[in-house]
């Protein structure tokens, strides 16, 4: 999942930095205010991309004694970082530029330079796009694409394939803003294209928001691995029942578990090591990602969580 990941973001990251490049180039020849932000945008998702390989980097850290379970949620933490980028940079710089181009309306020169720098744009982020949807189809499974976004627990991709989402309605607003600007001669479509492109930024990265913020506070395993571990557990003939089953994600292929077991009074503690060890033992060949479990005995509750 890494690797693919880093892939998407690589595709990414080229391609938004030759794209910002033409279109500030296009937006100093032709003045184009929804050319400005569109230059803008994809700077903001270029910084976007280091932060998330950054923030691949930093969760392989192996665990030490400050982090003893390691620094998997680093990438979901850069990964709200990026949701901030979009919405302080991208989409307030955007929706500032409009506004004032629509208070002191200039016209554009050249637009055909605009038409041509959208075009391969529109090229360029529609192959990372591509890209990013196949990566992303490949990890959902049998999931739904919303359903898959929220049970995502790797938020690298979906935040690539977000972006490139955004990237590719704010070309078409861009088009459109600059075409009626030329055709109509009122010049505030210009601008208004600027402050629609900085909304759909902003809406954007509240979803990115969103959807990041459980990962980051500490969200549980999905209910089949909860329930999995539980009959696990079960099946040992020395355990009466089985009453927490406590899990969290400490980054996107970690999962930390924390069990209450009620074992048979009669049991020795002999017997009660080797049925630990062998829960452990199971548990983790059926689910590698659970990479430490803590086990307490306690009376069976009323209520098993």
């Amino acid at each position: 999942m890494a690797s693919g990941s880093k892939k998407v973001i690589y595709a990414a990251l080229v391609g938004n930095a030759l794209i910002s490049i033409t279109k500030f180039v296009a937006a100093v020849f032709t003045g184009s205010s929804a050319m400005l932000s569109e230059g803008i945008h994809s700077l903001v998702d270029t910084g976007n991309q280091f932060l998330l390989l950054h923030g691949l980097k930093q969760a392989k850290k192996p665990a030490d004694a400050n982090f003893p379970f390691g620094h998997g949620k680093e990438i979901y933490f850069w990964s709200f970082i990026v949701a901030i980028l979009i919405f302080a940079l991208g989409g307030g710089i955007s929706i500032y530029e409009g506004i004032s181009h629509i208070r002191h309306p200039e016209p554009i020169s050249n637009p055909i330079i605009n038409y041509v720098v959208l075009g391969l744009a529109l090229l360029f982020e529609g192959a990372a796009w591509l890209f990013a949807f196949r990566e992303f189809k490949q990890v959902k499974g049998k999931w739904g694409y919303l359903e898959a976004i929220q049970r995502a627990k790797d938020p690298s991709v979906f935040v690539v394939l977000f972006e490139d989402s955004a990237a590719m309605l704010g070309l078409l607003v861009a088009f459109a803003g600059i075409w009626l600007s030329q055709t109509t001669g009122i010049l505030y479509f210009d601008g208004a294209a600027s402050v629609i492109i900085g909304l759909i930024l902003i809406g954007t990265s509240m979803w990115l928001a969103y959807e990041t913020k459980s990962l980051l506070i500490g969200e549980s395993a999905e209910t089949n691995v909860i329930n999995d571990i539980r009959q696990t557990i079960e099946v040992n003939s020395l355990v009466e029942c089985v009453n927490e089953v406590l899990t969290m994600h400490m980054g996107p292929d970690f999962i930390l578990a924390n069990i209450s077991v009620d074992f048979r009074d009669s049991s020795t503690a002999g017997e009660l090591e080797s049925a630990i060890a062998e829960i452990d033992r199971n548990i983790k060949a059926a689910h590698p990602q659970i990479k430490r479990i803590f086990i307490e005995a306690e009376k069976c509750s009323s209520k098993p969580v």
